[in-house]
């Protein structure tokens, strides 16, 4: 079994080290042997000076220098639909979905109802009022790639545009036909989420701009940072894979942080080193395997007691056996606490076994994840 990536996760990285994997390097591109530069755009700076726009302003002059010169450009942002949320500026209420703790994206494409839940599926239009306090201030906030769109077709009339994501994929061939029409030179510029980042190889992408960077590092999961830096190594390498050459314009909000740094001088070293200090600092692997368990229920309260049962008698398993090194986390409720009309509690073992302190338990209704790949 050969694992070809250029983003190995921290574990399979560290696996090589040690020697569990043998590791074979590619250290020379075929085409280009340069990496593209990548410039990062303090995006608290522009709005301090006075730029309140989606693009900074050296993203706008790359743009109009790329279209110039008859060559394309990739434009990624992590996030689908027109605004990430609508809320109400009067009480400040959020239009959430019904069955899950989410918010409600506003999308202005497509023939679906406006009001979407990406996490399962409710759709519903836009009301005339808030359903909390009646105030008609209803209002979108936040950036998708529908909104990135449509601000490059404003700024720039003549550009022709794609679109890649969820929305715009849900046909039959719909990812061949708009990868087949851009590489065909008929349009301009292809903005999209995360489906960007996989093993495209376009001679004429000489611009790639990374709208928000910040997407994901924030989130409440031991491996969210990695996921990003990945996906910034990754979108970054769509251009500059010609003799045109090519460039990174990389915004964001937290410039210094060390997944940004990395990214930006395509130094993956840096990264995993400091990534494996957190993890050894933290107890999670390669330093630790975990495991997950999840409980859903239409009644929060059963789930919660469900979840609370399971996680005293795997505490009493810890204090009373051989599973001192083991720890446990929660339980908790989920990140998205609610999906689909069903609660979610979960509790997380973290050890070098911790799967033996649950093998001869009759987990009914539970969900398990061995070496999860995320914890949300």
């Amino acid at each position: 079994c050969i694992l070809g990536t250029a983003t190995p996760s921290i574990v399979q990285r560290h696996q090589a080290q040690s020697g569990e994997l043998l590791h074979l390097e590619l250290p020379h591109r075929i085409h280009n042997p340069q990496l593209p530069p990548v410039q990062v755009i303090d995006m608290r700076r522009e709005l301090v000076e006075g730029n309140r726009g989606i693009f900074s302003r050296a993203l706008v002059e790359a743009l109009g220098h790329t279209l110039g010169q008859g060559q394309q450009a990739i434009l990624y942002l992590n996030r689908r639909g027109t605004a990430t949320s609508v809320f109400c500026r009067d009480c400040g209420h959020v239009l959430q979905c019904p069955n899950c703790t989410s918010p409600l994206v506003y999308h202005t494409s497509g023939d679906a109802a406006p009001l979407r839940c990406h996490i399962c599926g409710h759709q519903r239009s836009l009301p005339a009022a808030c359903p909390s306090c009646s105030g008609p201030r209803l209002r979108p906030y936040g950036l998708g790639s529908e909104k990135v769109e449509a601000q490059v077709r404003e700024l720039f009339p003549s550009a022709r545009t794609l679109r890649w994501d969820r929305e715009t994929t849900r046909h039959k061939d719909a990812h061949e036909i708009i990868l087949g029409h851009f590489s065909a030179h008929r349009a301009d510029v292809l903005i999209g989420t995360q489906m960007l980042a996989k093993g495209l190889d376009l001679p004429l992408v000489t611009l790639v701009g990374i709208v928000m960077a910040d997407v994901g590092l924030s989130l409440p999961d031991p491996f969210a940072v990695e996921r990003t830096f990945n996906l910034l190594t990754q979108v970054a390498g769509r251009t500059g894979r010609s003799s045109l050459g090519g460039q990174v314009i990389l915004q964001t909000f937290d410039p210094d942080h060390y997944a940004i740094q990395a990214a930006a001088s395509h130094d993956d070293t840096a990264f995993y080193e400091h990534e494996l200090g957190q993890r050894r600092r933290l107890g999670y692997p390669p330093f630790s395997r975990l495991l997950r368990l999840e409980t859903r229920h239409v009644d929060p309260l059963k789930a919660e007691a469900a979840a609370r049962r399971l996680g005293e008698q795997l505490s009493q398993r810890i204090t009373q056996g051989s599973h001192g090194q083991t720890s446990i986390i929660g339980p908790l409720p989920c990140f998205h606490s609610r999906i689909a009309g069903l609660y979610r509690w979960q509790i997380v073992l973290r050890g070098p076994d911790p799967a033996s302190l649950v093998g001869d338990l009759k987990l009914t209704g539970w969900r398990i994840e061995v070496d999860p790949l995320h914890l949300l």
